[in-house]
């Protein structure tokens, strides 16, 4: 048997899901803030799978990135 590998992209995309799954059980105002927060999280997993070993660190770093462009 192989070993199972889940890399940063597919890590960050899992989180991104749980995200979106929380925002579904949660009330109405906070649904499309987390489904803003997952879309910003996936934004940039293909490049976090090049710098980030970790998949928490990938999608906020990700989130964090998106939110300071929005700032500028």
């Amino acid at each position: 048997m192989g070993r199972v590998f889940l890399s940063p992209r597919m890590g960050v995309r899992a989180t991104a899901e749980r995200w979106r799954r929380l925002g579904r059980a949660g009330r109405d105002r906070d649904r499309a803030a987390l489904d803003r927060l997952a879309g910003m999280a996936m934004a940039h997993a293909s490049e976090g799978f090049f710098a980030f070993d970790d998949r928490l660190e990938a999608a906020l770093v990700s989130v964090l990135v998106e939110l300071a462009k929005g700032a500028a």
